[in-house]
């Protein structure tokens, strides 16, 4: 089958995208940047044809097999690759505690990390029997959200023993979740599909549906490189297209009357014009500085001991926003500790860092040359339900009315416009 893959290599995320021959998309694949890029991207680029290939086995399985159960094999292949990363963490912990440890206390931790890690076992195997609920697409936040939970009770005096502290915990876990961060999947996608299949004891029409999308070849034709590590792609300097260029031309294939477009990634903010054509005429971009960007995020989140994904549900509970005088990562972990000290609520500093981070866009948007209608907001930020809040709130208060749109695949716009770069290098 003739596809093509673009690949958006971010500073905190790197994504692909797969289109065929007719930049249809098959597949979507999302990771870590990790600090290995080449690695990153290798991840990104399986995780996208895995993609592909559920969507071929829901091509295949269409009037034969409930979608239903297409997507109950889609979540049981998930859960099997997070139980297999587990399983390493698991492994490398137990390593390390036999390494660095003092023997006085080597048992006691050795008991603690297989408490939590069985726990978390459990927690992923009851949640799989249950309706799914919106997560991390990444081990570490999904995995670490429930081992700094666990562990919080294990060094509070859980059934470990005596010596163990959290904060040793935690540092087991930082050490070791960088490793498997870091290391190639061991198993592919026939691995994992094979145990998924098991685990929901598929009908035979499915199983045949799974043979034809593993056994299909997906050989990209051609691929193209962008984001904010694209001179670090394999790739010869002609299949490398500039953020810009590629955020434009994706958002107008997902909406082609869009006309501005932001993008806040994890580096950087973009703001962009785009003709009826998807080329740009104008941008602007923030400076050297990370802050009210999605690195500032993550470190608001590490703060807080949160999951990433956990900071926006919680901002949209405020009753109040609190004012914050910096959104500069250097000075947040202070203020934010301030403001708590001073008896202000989670979720109400929370709303007021959305809020800030929003107006720090605001201002490229209006160097740009302003909000049109339409507005596309793009990047891994359009993600959060506090920073679509305030976005909304703070288009229509300066330019009045706009249709606002926010794909639920955002965080893919860049990759999807290097693929059609691709596709059109290829025609």
């Amino acid at each position: 089958m003739s596809c093509v893959v673009g690949i958006d290599l971010g500073s905190t995320t790197t994504k692909a995208v797969v289109l065929n021959g007719h930049s249809a998309i098959l597949g979507r694949g999302i990771t870590n940047s990790r600090s290995n890029y080449d690695l990153a991207t290798a991840v990104a680029r399986s995780e996208a044809f895995i993609n592909a290939r559920f969507g071929l086995i829901q091509q295949q399985a269409a009037g034969v097999v409930d979608a239903s159960v297409v997507m109950r094999l889609r979540r049981a292949f998930v859960l099997e690759q997070f139980l297999h990363q587990l399983g390493r963490l698991h492994e490398l912990m137990l390593d390390e505690v036999e390494r660095s440890t003092p023997s006085a206390t080597r048992a006691a931790y050795r008991l603690a990390v297989n408490e939590i890690c069985a726990a978390i076992t459990a927690e992923e195997e009851t949640r799989f029997k249950q309706p799914p609920v919106l997560r991390s697409d990444f081990f570490r936040d999904s995995a670490g959200s429930s081992f700094m939970r666990l562990a919080g009770q294990v060094g509070r005096g859980g059934s470990s023993g005596d010596g163990i502290t959290f904060d040793r915990l935690v540092g087991l876990f930082d050490k070791c979740i960088i490793r498997v961060e870091n290391e190639p999947l061991a198993l592919d996608f026939r691995d994992h599909i094979d145990d998924a299949l098991k685990r929901i004891g598929c009908p035979a029409a499915l199983a045949a549906a799974v043979e034809v999308a593993v056994s299909a070849d997906l050989t990209p034709s051609f691929t193209v490189g962008t984001g904010y590590g694209r001179a670090r792609l394999p790739f010869p300097k002609e299949q490398i297209r500039s953020e810009i260029l590629c955020h434009g031309l994706g958002a107008h294939a997902l909406f082609p009357n869009t006309r501005t477009v932001l993008d806040i990634g994890g580096q950087d903010t973009k703001a962009i014009q785009v003709d009826p054509d998807g080329i740009v005429t104008s941008f602007q971009m923030n400076d050297r500085c990370a802050a009210g960007c999605g690195r500032y995020l993550g470190y608001i989140a590490d703060e807080m001991n949160l999951g990433l994904h956990e900071l926006g549900p919680l901002a949209e509970q405020s009753t109040h926003t609190v004012k914050i005088n910096s959104t500069c990562t250097v000075f947040a972990g202070a203020e934010l500790r301030e403001l708590l000290s001073l008896g202000q609520k989670r979720e109400d500093i929370l709303a007021g860092l959305h809020r800030a981070i929003i107006l720090r866009a605001m201002s490229l948007l209006a160097r740009s040359g302003g909000v049109a209608d339409e507005f596309t907001f793009t990047g891994g930020v359009a993600k959060n339900a506090a920073a679509v809040h305030a976005i909304r709130s703070l288009v229509e208060e300066n330019y009045g009315a706009r249709t606002i749109n926010i794909s639920p695949d955002s965080i893919y716009t860049g990759a999807l416009g290097a693929a059609l770069f691709a596709t059109r290098m290829v025609s």
